[in-house]
C-alpha cells in the first residue's frame, strides 16, 4: 500500500534529461535531502540541476513518520561519553537549527506544519530516562523527565522535548520543489567524480553531491561497510484516540506513535533488512492489543541507512574527493538529517565555514564493532 503522504499529496513534474549539459553543481537524488539541497543552492544563485531516477520523493521520503525533532532516541548521554560533550552539543544545536529552518519555511506554505512536544518512553525503567534527561539539561536544553505520558499502557514516563514539530513531508516538497531545476526518469549509469551518463544525456559538473538512500560509488569512501540498512514498518489507523505529540519507545523496534489529521500512524518492528519477513503481522497485533476498535487503513514500510557512530554521514565523499560530497546515513532520522545536509552541503560547496561539518565529517573515525559485522555481509 502507499504512505498516507502518497495519497495525499500531488507532486509537480519534471522533465526528462535529454541532452548534454554543464553545471555548477550537480545533485544526485531526488529525496528530501537533494531537494533541500537544489533549494538552497537555488536561493544563493548557484548554477546546480538535480538527477533523480524515478520521480521525487518516490523512495525513502515518501514512507516516513516525518517527525521534525533534535530527539534521537536515548542518545545524548551516551554520545557524551562515547564522543565527547563538544560532538553532543554540536550534534544537539545542529538538529535544533534544522528543526528551526522547518518551522521558518513551514509557517508559509501548506504543508500542515505542527509544533508538538517529543516524548521518549520507557516501560521498566526510569532511571535511564532521568540520566538522559539530565545529560541534554547539562548541554543548555530544556528537556525533563515525565512521569505520565498520553498513551495506552503503562510507561516508567519519558524525556519530553518541548517545541518540536511534524508535517506532511510531500506538501512540504510539493511547494519548494515546483520552480526547481529537476530531471525524473534520469538515472546515472556511469559516474566519475565530475562526469554523470544518463540514458538520454549527460552532466559535467565542478563538484557533486551525492544523496541517494545509499551512496552508490563503491570505489571511494568505502560506504559499504560504513552502513547497514533496517526496515520499520508504519499502520495508519483511524477510529481511536490519537495522543497529543509524538513518541517514540526507548528499546530497539519499539513503538513509534503520532497523528495526522484523524489518524493515528503506528510504527515500529525494526529489524535488519531480509532478517524478519512478518514485520506487518507484529505490528498489527500491537495495534490490535492497545487500540483494539482501530480500523486499519495502510500499511508501508521504511528503510534506513545506519551508521556505525549513530550520526549521519555528511560532507566530502571521501578525504581525496574535495569535489564529491555525500549526504547520507539518516537513521530513522532522515527529515533533520536531510536539513542539516543542505545547510551544511550549500555552505561546502560555496567554501563556506560551516561549524557543524566536523561533526558529520564521513572520514571521522570509524572503528566501530560494526564495521566488522558490516564487512562479514559485504563478503559474503
Amino acid at each position: 500500500m502507499e504512505s498516507i503522504w502518497k495519497k495525499t499529496a500531488e507532486l509537480p513534474e519534471f522533465h526528462t534529461l535529454t541532452k548534454d549539459i554543464r553545471t555548477k553543481v550537480l545533485i544526485i537524488g531526488g529525496g528530501m535531502a537533494g531537494i533541500l539541497c537544489a533549494y538552497f543552492l537555488q536561493r544563493s544563485g548557484v548554477d546546480y540541476c538535480l538527477l533523480e531516477a524515478d520521480t521525487i520523493c518516490s523512495g525513502v521520503t515518501g514512507n516516513t513518520t516525518a517527525k521534525i525533532t533534535s530527539q534521537h532516541g536515548l542518545i545524548y548521554d551516551s554520545l557524551i561519553s562515547r564522543a565527547g560533550r563538544e560532538i553532543a552539543d554540536g550534534y544537539l544545536r545542529a538538529n535544533e537549527l534544522a528543526l528551526k529552518r522547518y518551522k521558518d519555511l513551514g509557517w508559509l506554505i501548506d504543508c500542515d506544519m505542527k509544533e508538538v512536544d517529543s516524548y521518549v518512553f520507557d516501560r521498566m525503567d526510569a532511571e535511564k530516562l532521568k540520566r538522559e534527561a539530565a545529560a541534554v539539561m547539562q548541554l543548555g536544553f530544556p528537556a525533563e523527565y515525565v512521569e505520565q505520558v498520553d498513551l495506552p499502557f503503562e510507561t516508567a514516563g519519558a524525556v519530553r522535548f518541548p517545541n518540536q514539530a511534524q508535517f506532511h513531508p510531500l506538501k512540504f516538497v510539493a511547494a519548494i520543489a515546483k520552480n526547481l531545476n529537476i530531471y525524473e526518469h534520469s538515472p546515472v549509469r556511469e559516474m566519475t567524480e565530475y562526469f554523470a551518463l544518463t540514458d538520454h544525456g549527460s552532466v559535467a559538473a565542478e563538484k557533486v553531491i551525492v544523496a541517494t538512500h545509499f551512496p552508490f560509488i563503491n570505489r571511494r569512501g568505502s560506504y559499504f561497510v560504513k552502513l547497514y540498512q533496517e526496515r520499520s514498518y508504519v499502520l495508519s489507523l483511524k477510529n481511536t484516540e490519537i495522543p497529543d505529540g509524538i513518541y517514540l519507545e526507548a528499546k530497539k523496534g519499539g513503538l513509534s506513535l503520532r497523528g495526522y489529521e484523524d489518524t493515528l500512524l503506528l510504527g515500529g518492528i525494526t529489524h535488519r533488512t531480509g532478517k524478519e519477513p512478518d514485520g506487518f503481522e507484529k505490528l498489527r497485533e500491537q495495534a490490535k492489543l492497545y487500540f483494539p476498535e482501530a480500523e486499519i487503513t495502510g500499511q508501508w514500510a521504511a528503510q534506513d541507512c545506519m551508521t556505525l557512530d549513530g550520526l549521519p554521514y555528511i560532507g566530502n565523499y571521501s578525504s581525496s574527493t574535495p569535489d564529491l560530497f555525500v549526504a547520507g546515513g539518516f537513521g530513522k532520522w532522515g527529515m533533520t538529517g536531510s536539513m542539516l545536509s543542505a545547510m551544511i552541503l550549500s555552505d561546502l560547496i560555496q567554501e563556506k565555514n560551516n561549524e557543524y561539518s566536523t561533526v558529520f565529517s564521513p572520514s571521522r573515525n570509524m572503528l566501530k564493532p560494526q564495521l566488522i559485522s558490516n564487512l562479514g555481509h559485504a563478503l559474503v
